[in-house]
C-alpha cells in the first residue's frame, strides 16, 4: 500500500498522488500523528460499483470490494502541488470528455436515423389475392376506409384515394411512388377471402430509408373487420410517432357502425360510386340504403347518400326535382345522428346552394365543414366551385379550390373544375391554360372536355369549340354537355341552322331523360332570341336547374346580362348582388 505523508490516506500501489492534497505518495502506512489528526475524519466513502457481478475490475477502480468501490473523502475538487505533479492526469478528463461526446453524436445521428418524425403517407390499394373480383369492394374500401380514418389527423398528410387509386394492380416500386406523391412512408397490404376466414398482411415503409418500419399479419373472420380496420389505424399512429390530441383520437377509434355487414355494404356503395356511371351510382345508393338498414344510425351512409344525390343532376342522370330532396332529406338524418360529420355538412351546404338558392344557411354549411375537418378536400372544394364563385367572391373561391387540390393533386374533377372556376372568375387566360393542361392529361374524361369547351366559347376561340363538340359527339351522340358546346359556338358564329339542330337534338333528348333546360336558354341568347331565351331560362328557374347557381358569374350568359330580365332572375334566386 502507498500512503500520502501530508493527510494519511492509504491509496493501492498504481497510485502516485494524493487526490485530496496532490502529495507524492510514499510506501507503507501513515504516520500515527497524521491518524490521530483524522481520527474523526471518515476515512473512505462508499460508491455503488458500475461493474457487473464477476465482471474484472479496471485500473480506474480503487480499492473495489465485491459491490462497491472505495474512494478517499474530501471536497473531491483536484488541486495539485506544482511539486512533481504528473501532467498526464490532464489527459483522463479530456478523454473522458472525448468519450461523452462522441457517444452522445453517434446517439444523435442514430435516433434520428431511425426514429425521425413522418409527416406524410400513402395507403395504397390493397392487393386481392382472393381470386374473385366480387372482393375488389374488400381490397379497395380497406385502403379507402384506413385512408378516410388517417385523414382526420391534422398533423398528418395522407395521399387521398384518388390519388393511389392509379397504383393498384400496378408492380411499382415503394421509393418511386413516395417520390411522385411526395410522401415520407408507403403502406400496402395483402387481403384474402375464403368464406368467412379474413387474412389480411400490411406493411409500412420509411420511404427514405426503404426499411421496414412495421409488418403484421391479421388472421380474422369477416366478423372482425371493422375492429381490424380500426386496430391498423391506431397501430399506424402509433408507428408514426404522432402526437395526437384527445380530439384527433376521434377519427381513428371512431365507431361510424358497429354492425360488420353494413359496413361491408357500405364499401360496396362506395365502391360503385367511385366509377361515377348512372348505373354504378344508382347502385351505390342502394347497397347505402341497405347498409342503414341494417343500422339505422349509420350517419356516414346516410352522408354518402346524400352526396350521390346531389351530383346525379349534374351528368345529369336525374331531375333536380328527383335528387335534391332526397340529398338534404339524407344529409338532414345524418346531422341529427352525427353534428360533427363533415361530410354531411358539406353535402347539405351544396344542396341548400344549388337546390334551395339558401345562400347563407349553405355558407354557414360549409363553415362548418371544413371546421370540423380542415383536410377534407371535398369540404374545401366544393365551398368553392358551388358557392363562393356563384356569388362572385372568385379570389376566394380559387383559393379554396387550390386548397382542395393541395389534399388531393390528381383528383381529375378538381383540376378540371379549377379552370372553370378561373373562367367564372374572368381570368380567362389562366382558365384555358388549365383546361388545356386537364384535356392534355385525360382527353376522354367528362369534365376536362366541358372545361376546355367552355373556355374555348369564353375565349371566342369558337371554331376550337366546334370541333372539339363535333369530336366529342361521334362516340357519343347524346353527350348534351358538347351539344351545347357546339351549339353555342355555332350561334356566336352565324350559323343559325346548326344552332338551331342542336336545340332541336337537345329537345328529342328530352323525350326520354333530363336535359338539362340551361343549355338551350344560353343558345338561344347567344343568336340573340332574347324572348325565346328567357322563356327557357324561366323553365330552368321552375325546375331548380343545378347550372343556373353560376348564372351571375357564367360569361356564356353576357349576350342576356344588360335585360331588366336577367336581374329580375337573380332576384328570383335570392342571389347577392
Amino acid at each position: 500500500m502507498k500512503r500520502c505523508p501530508e493527510c494519511g490516506r492509504e491509496y493501492d500501489n498504481t497510485m502516485m498522488f494524493c487526490l485530496d492534497d496532490g502529495a507524492e505518495l510514499l510506501y507503507g502506512p501513515a504516520s500515527s500523528e497524521a491518524r490521530i489528526e483524522n481520527a474523526d475524519e471518515p476515512a473512505t466513502a462508499i460508491l455503488h460499483s458500475t461493474a457487473a457481478p464477476g465482471e474484472a475490475p479496471t485500473r480506474a477502480k480503487i480499492n473495489t470490494t465485491d459491490q462497491t468501490a472505495i474512494l478517499p473523502t474530501g471536497t473531491g475538487d483536484i488541486v495539485p502541488k506544482s511539486r512533481g505533479f504528473d501532467k498526464r492526469l490532464l489527459a483522463i478528463p479530456l478523454l473522458l470528455a472525448i468519450i461523452a461526446l462522441g457517444g452522445f453524436f453517434a446517439y444523435r445521428y442514430f435516433k434520428s436515423a431511425s426514429t425521425e418524425q413522418i409527416n406524410s403517407i400513402a395507403v395504397l390499394p390493397f392487393e386481392n389475392r382472393s381470386g374473385n373480383a366480387d372482393t375488389d369492394y374488400l381490397s379497395d374500401g380497406l385502403a379507402d376506409s384506413l385512408i378516410y380514418r388517417l385523414s382526420q389527423l391534422q398533423n398528418l398528410k395522407v395521399s387521398p384515394t384518388s390519388s393511389v387509386m392509379r397504383y393498384r394492380g400496378k408492380d411499382t416500386d415503394v421509393a418511386q411512388i413516395a417520390k411522385e406523391l411526395k410522401v415520407d412512408a408507403v403502406m400496402s397490404g395483402r387481403l384474402t377471402q375464403r368464406g368467412d376466414d379474413l387474412s389480411i398482411s400490411v406493411q409500412l415503409i420509411d420511404s427514405r430509408t426503404e426499411k421496414v418500419i412495421w409488418a403484421e399479419q391479421y388472421d380474422r373472420k369477416m366478423a372482425d373487420l371493422l375492429a381490424t380496420q380500426r386496430e391498423i389505424a391506431t397501430t399506424i399512429t402509433q408507428k408514426l410517432q404522432l402526437k395526437l390530441a384527445g380530439t384527433e383520437t376521434k377519427g381513428i377509434t371512431k365507431k361510424y357502425t358497429d354492425n360488420n355487414e353494413a359496413y361491408q355494404l357500405y364499401l360496396k356503395g362506395r365502391f360503385h360510386f367511385a366509377k361515377r356511371t348512372k348505373e354504378d351510382v344508382l347502385k351505390s345508393i342502394d347497397y347505402f340504403q341497405q347498409a342503414i338498414k341494417l343500422d339505422p344510425n349509420f350517419a356516414l351512409a346516410y352522408a354518402r347518400i346524400a352526396e350521390a344525390y346531389n351530383q346525379m343532376p349534374n351528368y345529369p342522370y336525374l331531375s333536380p326535382n328527383e335528387a335534391f330532396p332526397k340529398a338534404k332529406a339524407a344529409a338532414r338524418r345524418a346531422l341529427e345522428i352525427d353534428p360533427t360529420l363533415a361530410e354531411a355538412h358539406a353535402a347539405l351546404g351544396n344542396t341548400l346552394t344549388s337546390y334551395d338558392w339558401n345562400w347563407t344557411e349553405a355558407e354557414r354549411e360549409f363553415k362548418q365543414a371544413v371546421e370540423l375537418d380542415p383536410n377534407s378536400a371535398s369540404a374545401h372544394y366544393r365551398y368553392g366551385l358551388e358557392y363562393l364563385i356563384s356569388i362572385g367572391r372568385s379570389d376566394e373561391a380559387i383559393a379554396e379550390v387550390k386548397r382542395a387540390l393541395e389534399i388531393e393533386p390528381l383528383d381529375l374533377n378538381m383540376v378540371a373544375n379549377l379552370g372553370r372556376v378561373y373562367f367564372y372568375g374572368r381570368q380567362h387566360d389562366k382558365g384555358l391554360e388549365q383546361a388545356k393542361r386537364t384535356h392534355d392529361l385525360e382527353p376522354n374524361f367528362v369534365i376536362s372536355r366541358l372545361s376546355l369547351g367552355m373556355a374555348y366559347n369564353g375565349s371566342g376561340l369558337y371554331d376550337d369549340a366546334i370541333r372539339l363538340s363535333e369530336n366529342s359527339l361521334q362516340s357519343d351522340p347524346g353527350y348534351q354537355h358538347m351539344l351545347w358546346i357546339g351549339g353555342y359556338a355555332y350561334a356566336k358564329t352565324g350559323r343559325r341552322r346548326e344552332a338551331e339542330e342542336v336545340i332541336g337534338k337537345l329537345r328529342e333528348l328530352a323525350k326520354t331523360q333530363y336535359v338539362i333546360p340551361n343549355f338551350a336558354a344560353s343558345i338561344y341568347g347567344a343568336l340573340g332570341d332574347k324572348d325565346k331565351a328567357f322563356a327557357e331560362l324561366d323553365k330552368a328557374v321552375e325546375q331548380r336547374d343545378s347550372w343556373l347557381k353560376w348564372l351571375k358569374v357564367d360569361p356564356l350568359w353576357n349576350p342576356l346580362r344588360d335585360d331588366p330580365r336577367f336581374k329580375a332572375t337573380l332576384k328570383r334566386m335570392n342571389i347577392p348582388e
